[in-house]
């Protein structure tokens, strides 16, 4: 096994090669137009930061993108517990769940233009796009409740408010938790895909667009390190957040 120290020094020599790889093939291309190196975007991040315009966008789009990954995620345990509950709620979940997962995030954010503004399309679109996730992770995770106590519980007739902490959510966080993670960073990559289509004013997709159209490359890379950076923290707040909920129910219990 690597020890750990070995591990960050590899994790950081990697970061920096590709760093230097980057500026080299800025240099090489030599052509501002179609790529910047990270020090030119460092410089773009620097001054987009001291901007009071930049930290609007991003509460802006922060608020919204978030309100739609946590409405999905109460919708998808609602869901995932019906159809754990009767397989006759999960076939007929099944066609819309499917049909979700099918069709291009694209043709959803242009449909769903017809109906909302673009200050609520981020929402709906980040919403749209992780449910079918969280609820296929959610409901798995029921279903991988140990028959064996939960046999148990109906013979003792243990309630319900008692077998959810002690059953159900042991096997309910591992899977939850997976599927949270892959839906974080798809509700990001979604939100902000449909505020760059709906050109949504004071937001961070309108500031990517409007980056294209000036052609201002800095910005357009200094924007989705911001994307990126925002998308992590969250992720990692959230997990932290879900671990200590799960923690403590399991404890009160």
């Amino acid at each position: 096994m690597v020890p750990d120290p070995t591990r960050k020094a590899l994790r950081i020599l990697s970061v920096a090669l590709a760093l230097v790889l980057w500026q080299l093939a800025a240099l090489g291309l030599h052509n501002r137009l179609l790529l910047v190196g990270p020090i030119q975007v460092a410089l773009a991040l620097w001054r987009l930061l001291g901007d009071a315009s930049t930290w609007q966008a991003i509460g802006f789009t922060f608020q919204r993108i978030s309100l739609g990954f946590l409405l999905a995620f109460l919708v998808a345990l609602a869901l995932a517990a019906a159809s754990a509950a009767s397989h006759t709620v999960e076939v007929l979940l099944r066609p819309y769940i499917l049909a979700v997962q099918s069709v291009p995030v694209a043709s959803f954010i242009v449909i769903a233009l017809l109906w909302l503004s673009g200050e609520k399309l981020g929402t709906f679109i980040s919403f749209l796009m992780v449910l079918p996730v969280l609820y296929a992770n959610a409901l798995q995770g029921l279903k991988n409740a140990d028959p064996q106590l939960l046999e148990m519980a109906r013979v003792f007739r243990v309630p319900l408010y008692r077998r959810i902490p002690g059953i159900y959510l042991p096997a309910l966080a591992p899977s939850l938790r997976s599927g949270s993670r892959v839906a974080l960073g798809m509700c990001w990559k979604s939100g902000v895909a449909a505020e760059v289509i709906a050109v949504t004013s004071h937001s961070i997709g309108g500031m990517l667009y409007d980056a294209k159209v000036y052609l201002e490359i800095g910005d357009l890379f200094a924007w989705t390190v911001i994307i990126v950076a925002i998308s992590a923290c969250f992720e990692k707040l959230f997990l932290f957040l879900l671990d200590r909920v799960f923690r403590a129910l399991e404890t009160a219990w």
